[in-house]
């Protein structure tokens, strides 16, 4: 339960600060004043079921434990929402109320934090459920709400080797399921999270330097961004010992360009999703998950199985189901991830959503990024298919070229190196951008007209 681990640590380092950010640091007995406070104010109002959007990380954190005392179902709303955005969640998923402390809302009762919070006065005994709503990403579509459970959600975080005194920085937003699994490992760990001022990796870099964070978890399309604003020097000034990719598929290119700046850091990749969790974890070098996998037996948390080049997954930590939708309880999930088998490893080749069709033939768009994030001067990449009269579709490329490069000559190296696919994969319109569509430090993916 969440609030019990916050508990657990002000018996241990009261003093410690919890979340460090640019509001300052918030120590983990400021917290649990906060959170109880909240869990209060929540019973008082007889407040079930709330939207939250907070720029504030600590106030954020101190409403997430406290709902979890009471058992009240909060649903963290993506920052960059406007009014209007917040208004349109809170109808989608039937809140009535939203804790904000900066945006006045017309349809919608909207509540500052100061206002909810109660400082005195008793707790009931933790309940027997703790829910919370997780919006997916929606890099690949709509978002959903996916219903969770504390209880099932902190036990499987108990399985993680955090080591107390360790400072993370937290470079998803808390509504993506990613950044909660972060925070679950800190608090934990006992550990500090660094709240980086925006998601602009430059000043994930410099606060990561400053604040001498110990662990990122982050995707491999922020990753890439950050190879590309270090060198060997640059990279000796952070203390990094943990890194981990997580959200995408990984490239061996980008697993060795981590190991060469970060020699003395343990590169993980892990598999998980707000639907089914937190799956597997492997910190082997390689790209793609290790076969044995899927010989896991029933008394595994999360199972895997490949059904027609699909991985589908069973979890037993997993949502309970989609906020309106009918529940799916612990059965088998398609994931959407396309896989191939190649010796003694899962490799990822794309997602459902993304098969190029081209003039009959299916190319998967990852082994062309793979293949085109490899050459020098390329910053970021992204395969896709094109509407074509004739053939159906062709395959795209959007490039982004590193500083400096030579676009007319990075082009024909794209397409010399493209020349050893099938004909369908090889590229034919390749455009140089300035930025890709990013969302939550994800690569929005999908066919463009």
């Amino acid at each position: 339960m969440l609030i019990e681990l916050l508990r657990r640590a002000v018996d241990a380092v009261p003093d410690q600060p919890v979340v460090v950010s640019r509001e300052g640091a918030m120590t983990y007995a400021e917290c649990l004043a906060g959170s109880e406070a909240v869990a209060r104010g929540l019973q008082a109002e007889g407040i079930t079921r709330f939207g939250v959007h907070l720029d504030d990380v600590g106030a954020l954190l101190t409403v997430l434990c406290g709902s979890s005392a009471v058992g009240a179902e909060a649903c963290t709303y993506p920052l960059a929402l406007d009014a209007a955005g917040v208004e349109s969640y809170a109808a989608t998923f039937d809140h009535g109320v939203v804790v904000t402390d900066r945006l006045v809302l017309s349809g919608t009762r909207a509540v500052p934090v100061e206002a909810l919070a109660r400082p005195e006065g008793d707790l009931p005994p933790l309940p027997a459920i703790a829910p919370t709503l997780i919006l997916t990403t929606g890099t690949t579509g709509h978002q959903k709400g996916a219903q969770h459970d504390w209880y099932r959600l902190v036990g499987a975080a108990k399985h993680t080797d955090a080591k107390p005194g360790t400072r993370w920085l937290l470079a998803y937003n808390l509504n993506q399921f990613a950044g909660v699994q972060v925070l679950l490992h800190v608090l934990t760990s006992k550990a500090t999270l660094v709240a980086p001022p925006s998601n602009q990796p430059r000043e994930a870099v410099a606060i990561m330097r400053d604040e001498r964070v110990t662990h990122v978890s982050a995707t491999p399309t922020f990753w890439r961004f950050v190879v590309g604003l270090l060198d060997g020097r640059s990279a000796k000034e952070l203390a990094l010992r943990q890194i981990t990719l997580g959200g995408e598929a990984v490239t061996s290119t980008l697993l060795d360009a981590l190991a060469a700046l970060f020699p003395d850091a343990r590169i993980s990749q892990i598999y998980g999703a707000t639907e089914f969790g937190m799956g597997m974890s492997v910190n082997d070098g390689r790209i793609g998950l290790p076969i044995s996998l899927l010989e896991r037996g029933d008394d595994a948390d999360v199972q895997v199985r490949i059904v027609d080049g699909e991985l589908h997954v069973r979890s037993k930590v997993g949502m309970l189901g989609y906020y309106g939708e009918e529940h799916h309880g612990d059965g088998w999930r398609a994931t959407g991830d396309l896989v191939e088998v190649r010796d003694d490893r899962i490799h990822f080749v794309g997602r459902t959503s993304e098969v190029i069709n081209v003039g009959g033939v299916k190319v998967h768009p990852l082994p062309v990024e793979e293949l085109v994030s490899a050459l020098d001067g390329v910053a970021l990449v992204h395969a896709y298919g094109r509407a074509n009269p004739v053939s159906g579709q062709i395959v795209a490329l959007d490039v982004v070229a590193r500083p400096g490069a030579d676009t007319a000559a990075l082009e024909r190296r794209i397409r010399e190196t493209c020349g050893s696919l099938p004909p369908a994969s090889r590229p034919r319109r390749i455009k140089f951008v300035d930025r890709l569509d990013i969302r939550g430090h994800k690569l929005v993916r999908g066919a463009k007209s």
